[in-house]
């Protein structure tokens, strides 16, 4: 059987390692009040961040319709007998369900859709473990045995320096973010069934980074040999500093930057940092 497999735009792995690994992605939008752009194609986080800093305006969001993806799994029948596709969280888009339902309506391929219960580099870190297995030959019910053993150590929290994107996106309420803004909060999110939610408040944006930073070392202090994303909303600094300070104290630990592009920075916005981790 050939297997192929395909994420969405919001798993943030670069194009270059998306064609290295032969994995193919479809995208999700952020639409501007004039025009909608297909983010990783036709905007760069760059473009984005600066655009919204223009022009102060929030955008949405949306999924890729149902054509799209009926188109593209067509396409990959061609060539192939079985996809693994894997989505942010449903709990925050639509996407995978609608994978599920143009796998069936597209005959000749069998879709596995994989919901990653998270979205961004956590999401990126499964489609990059079933390419690897997808390339040595092993099957879709392989592939999807070792993504749900991965999941019971991924780990994924982040920090926002503003809650307005979260509260005007509905992913925060305008209570939570009435209080957020008042007492200068800095609240460390996470997924939690697969919704974000926060975990904890507080104070000052360098203890929530801080506190951040305790949750993967408590990981890594018990011998375990991490894989791990520094991820950061237009602040490549802070996260290589983040990255640099944990290397000198684990070494021997695989760990990569990774950024909050268009879909996802429209909510969380710009200066959001976050950290992804599981168990090799």
């Amino acid at each position: 059987m050939k297997l192929a497999v395909m994420t969405d735009s919001t798993a943030y792995i670069p194009a270059d390692i998306r064609d290295k690994h032969n994995i193919h992605m479809v995208p999700l939008s952020v639409n501007f009040k004039n025009h909608s752009y297909e983010e990783e194609i036709d905007i760069t986080s760059d473009q984005f961040y600066e655009k919204v800093r223009e022009t102060k305006e929030l955008p949405t969001t949306s999924q890729p319709s149902i054509g799209y993806l009926t188109t593209k799994l067509k396409e990959l029948a061609m060539d192939f007998d079985a996809v693994i596709s894997v989505h942010l969280s449903s709990g925050i888009s639509g996407t995978y369900q609608t994978v599920l339902t143009a796998g069936e309506m597209v005959e000749d391929i069998d879709v596995y859709a994989y919901d990653s219960e998270m979205s961004c580099m956590a999401q990126g870190f499964y489609a990059l473990e079933a390419a690897l297995m997808a390339a040595t030959g092993k099957t879709a019910e392989e592939v999807l045995l070792r993504l749900d053993e991965m999941k019971q150590s991924m780990d994924a929290y982040f920090m926002v320096d503003d809650l307005t994107n979260l509260q005007r996106g509905g992913r925060l309420s305008g209570a939570q973010a009435l209080v957020g803004s008042l007492l200068q909060v800095k609240p460390i999110l996470h997924f939690s069934d697969k919704l974000i939610v926060p975990l904890e408040k507080i104070r000052t944006r360098k203890k929530a980074i801080h506190r951040i930073v305790g949750l993967l070392e408590a990981d890594a202090e018990k011998g375990n040999e991490l894989r791990v994303a520094f991820i950061h909303g237009n602040d490549e600094t802070a996260a290589v500093e983040l990255q640099s300070n944990f290397l000198r104290k684990y070494p021997n630990m695989e760990t990569s930057i990774s950024y909050f592009g268009p879909v996802i920075g429209t909510h969380l916005g710009e200066g959001a940092l976050g950290i992804a981790w599981y168990v090799k």
